[in-house]
């Protein structure tokens, strides 16, 4: 497995000009299992240690429980972290938003969120939720906003909106086996110089097995998850947030970072994961 001896991660940008790393943790099924709680929360702190201080969870994650574990890890380390958090689109009303962002700062054990994303598009008006995320942002309790699992369409629409071309990221599903947002909605964040958030960037560790990914893990020393990972990372802009439970598996997702892939790796793993020949609608999990 490729180790890393540096702690400092390559970083991007929000369009307001704050810097951000492009490897963080996810947290979606952390909690679930009070007997994996003490593994978790180490976890979480090594990848601080290593820095991967983007810490992304959630309210929907465990009910609340990722976001009072992520509050535990961070309690003496707040100033560190890039914290981000997210609504249910059934909670986004102007309201509601605000109303659900002041639950998770009680739970996180903070007074702000870095950035706070609504999760995905619902039925309320997305003029109703922007004008939640515009409150939030004057009482100092969201430094940033921005969207998860929105296509082009949606991105277009809501930068239409009053207030809305203050969207900072869409956090999206992306790995090799999902690359469909290539097509358009990447080179369209890319046009308006946003991040990309990517999600399950290895797939929940289905692909790991696959042959060719394992060749090129082996050529470089590295582990099939590093070549997943260092795949997502190779674009300028995209910020990946593997989920990890346990020390050894933030080390190495850390050792992604330093994985730099080759012409003959990424023109192996384009055919043995092709990318969609056209448009295809956004994929979520």
């Amino acid at each position: 497995m490729k180790e890393t001896g540096e702690t400092v991660v390559r970083t991007t940008k929000l369009p307001s000009g704050d810097v951000l790393p492009i490897l963080g943790q996810g947290t979606w099924h952390l909690a679930e299992t009070p007997g994996r709680r003490k593994d978790e929360i180490a976890a979480l702190r090594i990848g601080l240690d290593l820095g991967m201080t983007l810490v992304d969870t959630a309210e929907m994650y465990g009910d609340g429980a990722a976001e009072e574990l992520v509050g535990e890890v961070i309690a003496d380390r707040r100033d560190e972290v890039f914290l981000v958090s997210k609504v249910l689109p059934e909670n986004a009303t102007r309201r509601g938003t605000i109303a659900a962002c002041e639950r998770s700062l009680r739970r996180l054990g903070t007074d702000r969120l870095d950035l706070y994303l609504l999760h995905w598009r619902g039925n309320h008006s997305l003029e109703d939720t922007i004008e939640g995320f515009q409150s939030l942002l004057q009482a100092g309790k969201i430094r940033h906003w921005g969207v998860s699992n929105f296509d082009v369409s949606d991105m277009d629409e809501l930068v239409g909106l009053p207030g809305g071309s203050d969207v900072a990221t869409d956090q999206v599903l992306y790995n090799l086996t999902r690359r469909g947002i290539e097509h358009d909605l990447l080179p369209w964040c890319q046009q308006h110089r946003m991040p990309t958030m990517a999600y399950s960037p290895i797939e929940q560790g289905r692909m790991l097995g696959h042959h060719e990914l394992q060749k090129v893990a082996e050529r470089h020393r590295a582990t099939a998850a590093q070549v997943a990972l260092a795949w997502v990372l190779r674009i300028e802009g995209v910020i990946a947030i593997p989920r990890a439970g346990e020390p050894n598996h933030v080390r190495e997702n850390r050792g992604a970072v330093d994985l730099r892939l080759t012409e003959r790796d990424l023109a192996e793993l384009d055919q043995a994961f092709p990318q969609p020949r056209g448009k295809v609608p956004l994929e979520m999990l």
